[in-house]
């Protein structure tokens, strides 16, 4: 299992630049960045959107696996997606269960 903080996201996806715009247009329609969020308000940090966004793609992701390799599709990556206004430091958990 793989875990973020609570203003970025994981998925599996096929990463090429066509897609990552694509990502990128969908999530400012959703959650459009220059929008103010009660979030805003109580925090003062601007990142309402970020925290919108990531509670709909999830902050953790399971992924299957056996003979120490991933089983994802054949273009599929896992891909951390930051969805914050600022750099921060950053921690992913990675945790493997099973035999």
């Amino acid at each position: 299992m793989f875990s973020v903080g609570s203003t970025g996201g994981l998925t599996t996806v096929e990463y090429e630049p066509g897609l990552v715009r694509e990502l990128q247009k969908l999530f400012e329609g959703i959650a459009p960045s220059r929008k103010r969020y009660f979030h805003d308000a109580a925090w003062h940090d601007g990142n309402g959107y970020a925290h919108l966004r990531s509670s709909l793609l999830k902050t953790d992701l399971s992924v299957p696996f056996s003979g120490r390799k991933f089983l994802l599709g054949t273009w599929q990556q896992i891909v951390f997606v930051d969805f914050d206004n600022r750099s921060r430091k950053r921690k992913i958990i990675v945790q493997f269960m099973g035999e």
